[in-house]
């Protein structure tokens, strides 16, 4: 990977991990679910009106905006205003590779191997150690909510992978048009109209710089650039720099919340990560070993 591609991978991943952080400072004075509908609201609009609609099915587009927006993003919000911390969130939510696997061998009868195994294994040992931390950045309400924001995470890479578009920057963008409303109409289930009275009223510098970058540096930018990164190298060489998002994460989290690192954190974040490596690359990592040994002797 050239150098300069290489530079914007990183920035890509540091913008993923520090959004966290960022989410959280909206959450000071917006609910949950319409910090996520303004998010989606602008992902969508203009954009729409300029952008063609994307080459594969309503059903799709439909359905990954619903579970992107609502069961994704709406619910990891939840989670973060429910007590887990940026950094804690930006980890757990890696656990969606996992359910990527799980979800494929059920849906295409794709078989997990034994490297996929143990890393699940590794990974739920690290998840395990996060419910021991007692620094005040982990409620099991919130550990609950963003786990199924990982769930979701694996069933909306699921509707990428059928819906087999190419065009995924106007895939995007259509099927953010679907996520407001209902993300809208759950704020006011739940609080009446208190949300949005609240915001109005608290409105701040902070909440719009929270809006601004997560439809723009972090979801119109930074997806449209990653999935041009992997039509350029191998899925191979580019996908591995994602499992620096939890660490730019957890820095993110120390920079604007002054959120403390005990050793807890890092057992956790060291399993979570070893975790993803030896399920998603383990069987070509010790393939790789095999054919220097085999060379050397």
């Amino acid at each position: 990977m050239k150098l300069t591609d290489l530079l914007i991978a990183l920035l890509i991943t540091a913008i993923w991990g520090v959004n966290f952080s960022i989410i959280k400072l909206g959450l000071i004075t917006a609910d949950p679910f319409i910090l996520a509908g303004l998010r989606f609201s602008l992902c969508a609009l203009p954009a729409v009106f300029f952008i063609k609609k994307p080459d594969t099915s309503w059903g799709y587009i439909i359905g990954y905006g619903l579970l992107f927006g609502i069961g994704l993003w709406g619910i990891v919000n939840l989670g973060i205003k429910a007590g887990v911390s940026a950094g804690i969130a930006s980890l757990v939510l890696q656990f969606g590779a996992f359910f990527t696997m799980i979800l494929g061998a059920f849906l295409f009868h794709e078989s997990l191997s034994k490297y996929q195994f143990l890393g699940i294994i590794i990974a739920l040992l690290g998840l395990s150690s996060i419910i021991f931390i007692s620094d005040g950045s982990v409620t099991l309400i919130g550990l609950a909510l963003v786990l199924c924001g990982a769930v979701v995470w694996g069933l909306v890479s699921i509707i990428i992978k059928k819906s087999n578009t190419k065009q995924v920057f106007s895939f995007l963008v259509w099927s953010s048009l679907f996520s407001p409303i209902p993300l809208f109409l759950l704020s006011y289930l739940f609080n009446g109209p208190s949300g949005f009275t609240e915001l109005a009223d608290n409105f701040t510098t902070t909440t719009l710089f929270s809006i601004l970058f997560q439809v723009y540096p972090n979801t119109l930018f930074a997806y449209w650039v990653w999935n041009s990164l992997l039509t350029k190298y191998p899925v191979s060489v580019v996908a591995p720099l994602s499992l620096l998002v939890p660490i730019f994460g957890m820095l993110g989290s120390v920079m604007i919340f002054n959120e403390s690192i005990p050793a807890g954190k890092i057992v956790a974040m060291v399993l979570i990560i070893s975790g993803l490596v030896t399920g998603l690359y383990g069987k070509k990592l010790i393939g790789r070993l095999q054919r220097k040994i085999s060379m050397t002797l």
